[in-house]
């Protein structure tokens, strides 16, 4: 898995993103949508979980889920160094079959994770995943990449980067009547003796129209209550790089919880 490989390396390509930033804006959303502050929170997707961590920073009993051998263990290594290694629990899973101990207040999901759900299937899948394990009336925060950069800023551009001893490349091919964009990615690991062993793997983001979303949400259960473009809350547009969608959990509250109201 090409994440397992390009983990240390991650954050840097990320530098220009401010956790506090996305945190902030989650708080202003639970604020908004929510009648009480969230306690239990997941954090799907996680990578190196600096968005984890900085949730966990402000007092949130935090889950970090990914499928990443390499991302979960620098996560979890950063969050010993930062002080939080036993009030965070990570969990290697799937986004599309992961299984937690109960059900939580809020979900997040950050930097475009649900474009990698490549076909409607797992986004359904995942959809509903996330409704199960949400309470009712719980939030559910996540982005993706919006039409306007798979068109402009993927396209058929070619980046690279160098980090330490690797040195990587990614290829864009995005197909704008299947909406779906391979990432041909090249890791180049310097070895002991001066050599370089080369990786390759090819991996794939969907754009996903807003009424596409809105449909699988609202098929899970959910209730779509805005689309943003940026943390100033916005109203997404096809220009938008970036949209951020809340939804609300729609399920009945158990008989028990109903009897302490």
């Amino acid at each position: 898995m090409i994440y397992d490989l390009i983990a240390p390396f991650y954050d840097r390509v990320n530098q220009n993103i401010n956790p506090s930033d996305f945190v902030d804006f989650y708080e202003q959303n639970f604020t908004k949508w929510l009648k009480n502050k969230p306690e239990l929170v997941l954090d799907l997707a996680c990578g190196t979980g600096r968005i984890t961590r900085e949730l966990a920073r402000r007092g949130y009993d935090m889950t970090g889920v990914d499928g990443s051998v390499e991302m979960l263990g620098r996560a979890r290594d950063m969050a010993e160094k930062e002080g939080f290694g036993s009030e965070i629990l990570w969990l290697l899973q799937d986004m599309t079959d992961f299984e937690l101990y109960g059900t939580v207040d809020a979900v997040v999901s950050s930097l475009d994770s649900i474009n990698h759900l490549s076909e409607h299937g797992e986004l359904e899948r995942t959809f509903a995943l996330v409704h199960n394990y949400l309470n009712p009336d719980g939030l559910f925060l996540f982005d993706v990449n919006g039409k306007h950069k798979f068109e402009t800023v993927y396209a058929e551009n070619t980046y690279a980067m160098e980090e330490g001893k690797y040195f990587c490349v990614w290829e864009n091919r995005y197909n704008p009547r299947s909406h779906l964009c391979d990432f041909y990615i090249t890791v180049f690991e310097r070895q002991k003796d001066g050599r370089y062993l080369r990786h390759e793997d090819v991996q794939r983001e969907r754009m996903f129209p807003e009424r596409a979303l809105t449909r699988a949400l609202e098929t899970a259960g959910f209730e779509v209550l805005a689309a943003v473009s940026d943390f100033d809350f916005t109203p997404a547009t096809d220009e938008s790089d970036r949209i951020f969608i809340a939804a609300r959990c729609k399920k009945p509250v158990p008989e028990e919880e109903r009897d302490k109201g």
